[in-house]
């Protein structure tokens, strides 16, 4: 059994998740030794998700938001808590 065969076999008895994980590994893998991959880009991945919900707001999105629509945000030492400064998220 080759190397590969040995990678598959064990990918296989992996949820979907951790073999999702394992694929990104690999990718990861072939990007840093210019490695061509010969599988499409996973349908799922984020390029295929914003291609398909580009542009896709609705007709009654206003077009005219401006900087006062917007609310005015909290310094994070706010967030803080008061006696023992530990950060509150």
């Amino acid at each position: 059994m080759t190397l590969a065969e040995t990678i598959y076999q064990h990918s296989r008895q992996l949820p979907e998740p951790a073999a999702r994980e394992v694929l990104a590994f690999i990718e990861n893998v072939e990007k840093r030794y210019g490695v061509l991959s010969t599988t499409p880009a996973a349908e799922n991945g984020t390029e295929t998700f914003l291609a398909a919900v580009a542009g896709t707001l609705s007709d009654d999105f206003p077009d005219d938001i401006t900087g006062d629509d917007l609310g005015v945000d909290t310094p994070r030492e706010a967030l803080d808590c008061p006696i023992c400064s530990i950060p509150m998220l």
